[in-house]
């Protein structure tokens, strides 16, 4: 059975697509069999790892809004043990056209739980909006990790997720815990990034990852080629940040 896990901020701008291509290639570096379901229409994560995406005819809107079989969605990338159900542009209307259909809430999850014993982790990618597809997201997920840039304006927005989160765990998903906030685009010599470390551990404490992602430019690039930046440069900061973390994830859900 895996492990469910949203990626979700609905600030854009903080890491949230780069975290959810390179944590789910470092978890399948590490052995672990990863599905990365791209949940955003924007579809950055799907082209970030290569994926054509007009040449696909089965995308996560296909799974959403006419409930095809969401094995036809999966697409191999060139990682092995990492596969990807990827977005596509006409996510942008799911949302209008899922208004109608019974338990709308509950659409992503009924399509996981035809999934969830063929991986060790499920990671979403959610688009940076709290609308109807990551309400989806969050009710299927076992946990949520919330990228948090290092930044003046780090954790504003972050009530209103929290507040969302919140509501969710109410009505819809009382078993939806928060996996970690973790750091990004983190710079040893701003004073500006030290402040914004020490602010979200005094905010949330043992909730905040150890792991921190620093800026690197390998990670930029690496989109560009279609490969996680593992791929790209395993030896840059970005792959060992991204290995460093995945393990955290693998460390904590021992325990649990």
């Amino acid at each position: 059975m895996s492990k469910v896990i949203s990626l979700a901020n609905q600030k854009g701008g903080v890491g949230k697509t780069t975290t959810s291509i390179n944590l789910a290639a470092a978890l399948a570096k590490l052995g672990k069999k990863v599905l990365l379901i791209d949940a955003d229409p924007q579809a950055n994560t799907s082209s970030g790892l290569g994926i054509e995406i007009r040449e696909l005819t089965n995308t996560i809107y296909e799974c959403l809004v006419n409930g095809i079989d969401p094995h036809t969605a999966v697409v191999e990338t060139s990682m092995p043990n990492l596969s990807v159900i990827p977005s596509h542009i006409d996510l942008v209307g799911a949302e209008i056209e899922m208004l109608n259909m019974d338990h709308r809430e509950l659409l992503l999850k009924r399509i996981i739980e035809q999934l969830k014993e063929e991986y060790d982790f499920i990671l979403i990618d959610c688009s940076p909006s709290l609308g109807l597809i990551t309400i989806n997201a969050l009710t299927a997920s076992d946990s949520v990790i919330i990228p948090v840039q290092c930044e003046f304006f780090a954790l504003e927005g972050i009530a209103k997720l929290l507040n969302t989160i919140k509501i969710i765990k109410s009505k819809l998903n009382p078993a939806l815990k928060i996996e970690g906030f973790l750091l990004t685009m983190y710079d040893n010599r701003l004073r500006l990034s030290n402040q914004v470390y020490e602010e979200v551990k005094r905010h949330f404490g043992d909730l905040v990852f150890n792991t921190v992602i620093s800026r690197n430019v390998r990670l930029s690039e690496a989109p560009s080629h279609g490969v996680s930046v593992l791929e790209y440069d395993p030896h840059s900061k970005g792959a060992q940040n991204y290995t460093a973390l995945a393990r955290e994830v693998i460390v904590r859900n021992k325990k649990k």
